[in-house]
Order: C-alpha cells, then sequence, then structure tokens
C-alpha cells in the first residue's frame, strides 16, 4: 500500500511538455499567433503600419455598464489561467507562492527593484515608441478615454496589474521553472521567454515587438538571478499603468 505522505515521483520530460504546451495554447502562446497574424495583416495591407492603429483597451461595448462588466470577466478568466499555472507548480511540501516568489515578504525591495526596473525598461521604452512611430515601424497606439465612467480608470489600472500578473507568472514564473526541471540553459531559456514576448506584441509592429523581446531578456536575467516574481509583476503593472492612464492623459499634447 502506498505511503499517502510520501512525495509524488518528478514528472517525465514528455509530460512536462505536454504541460507547457497546453499552458501556452491556453494563454500566451495563442495570443502570440493571434498577434502574428494581425501583424501580416496590417503589413500586408495598402496602407502604411505609421497610419494604422490599434487599441491598448478597446471597448467591449458602446454601453458602459456592460463595457465594464466585459472588461472584469476578462481579467477574472485571465488570472484563473494564472491561477492554473500556481496550481500545476504547487509542491506537497512548499507552496507555488513561495517557490516562484510571489509574496509581499520582500514588498519594499520588490518594490525598489521593480522601480530600478521602470527606469531602465519603461522610460526607453517610450522613446523606442516615439522613434518608432517617426520611422513608420508602428502603429499608432489609441488611448481609451478615461470619462466614459467614474469606473474607467480603477478598471484599467486592474487590467494593467493583470497583464504583470498573466505575463510575468507564466513567462517567468512558470515556464522557467519547467524549462530548469527540463534541463535547458539559461540563455536557452532566457530566449525563448523573450521572443514569446515579443512576438504576441508584434501586433504594435516590429519596433515595439524587439522592444518588448529586451524586456524579456532583461526580466528573465532578473527573475533567474532572484527567483522572485513579484518585483517583476510591480515593475510590469506600473509600466502599464503609466501607459493605460498616463498615455491619454498626455495624447492630446503629443505630436
Amino acid at each position: 500500500m502506498t505511503d499517502p505522505v510520501s512525495p509524488s515521483p518528478a514528472p517525465s520530460r514528455t509530460r512536462l511538455g505536454w504541460e507547457i504546451g497546453i499552458v501556452l495554447c491556453l494563454s500566451l502562446g495563442q495570443s502570440a499567433i493571434t498577434s502574428m497574424l494581425s501583424f501580416i495583416k496590417s503589413a500586408t495591407a495598402d496602407v502604411a503600419l505609421s497610419q494604422q492603429a490599434t487599441a491598448l483597451n478597446p471597448t467591449r461595448s458602446d454601453q458602459a455598464l456592460w463595457d465594464a462588466i466585459s472588461r472584469v470577466l476578462d481579467v477574472f478568466f485571465d488570472l484563473c489561467l494564472v491561477a492554473l499555472v500556481i496550481y500545476l507548480l504547487w509542491e506537497p511540501a512548499r507552496s507555488a507562492f513561495e517557490r516562484i516568489g510571489l509574496t509581499f515578504s520582500r514588498f519594499w525591495r520588490d518594490l525598489g527593484v521593480g522601480l530600478c526596473l521602470i527606469a531602465g525598461i519603461g522610460i526607453p521604452g517610450l522613446a523606442l515608441y516615439a522613434v518608432s512611430r517617426l520611422a513608420g515601424l508602428t502603429l499608432q497606439v489609441q488611448a481609451s478615454s478615461l470619462d466614459a465612467a467614474w469606473w474607467t480608470i480603477p478598471l484599467l489600472v486592474l487590467s494593467a496589474a493583470r497583464a504583470g500578473l498573466l505575463e510575468e507568472v507564466i513567462l517567468n514564473g512558470y515556464l522557467l521553472t519547467r524549462f530548469r526541471e527540463l534541463g535547458w540553459r539559461p540563455w536557452q531559456m532566457l530566449v525563448f521567454v523573450s521572443l514569446l514576448r515579443g512576438s504576441y506584441h508584434l501586433y504594435q509592429g516590429p519596433a515595439m515587438a524587439v522592444g518588448n523581446a529586451v524586456m524579456g531578456l532583461v526580466f528573465g536575467a532578473v527573475y533567474l538571478r532572484w527567483g522572485r516574481v513579484m518585483p517583476l509583476v510591480l515593475a510590469h503593472t506600473l509600466i502599464d499603468t503609466i501607459a493605460f492612464v498616463g498615455y491619454p492623459l498626455a495624447a492630446p499634447y503629443l505630436p
């Protein structure tokens, strides 16, 4: 009779491969394919990329209430994917939160690292967007209106937090952990996650895809160095909050 408290055997490479494939097909891999198809459509259109536009947070409904309900549901189901990978990483003797460093035990240190990442990645990213727009390599990013209803800004902040959790937990917390278990080398892991991050941002144009790939390299290296995903989540959430809320405020004053 099997001891009910004995540790489970490590999953086989084949099982891990299938698990990774299923997770990607349900989450960022699906986004990457959709983004690449969107870019092909934009690149083959009769209109130049610089004359086309894409929305950061497109409206789901003409009615503000139903738009809000749709956005909340989008956030909820994306967070279900985060819950799924946390469940898959859970071990009998160690929670997945501890395993990938998604805890508040070092909040101020994590926030400090996150702010450094914003300074090193977020600010150059804004410059890259401006330069790539002038070079015609990026679509115009349309800002969401902030005056649709009183809950618009809180929902945009919630969307930013959703993006931070979904991307950083899956890309770094989950994939890098699984790739390490498969015996991948650090450079192989970093190249994969950076290319994946760039691919699902390709809908914005090739320049922004390259910029996000560089972000993937830096964020992945930080995770491999300290084993904590929380500073990455904080940095990503703040960067997207600036993009979702700050950009609409500044857009009327930009060329």
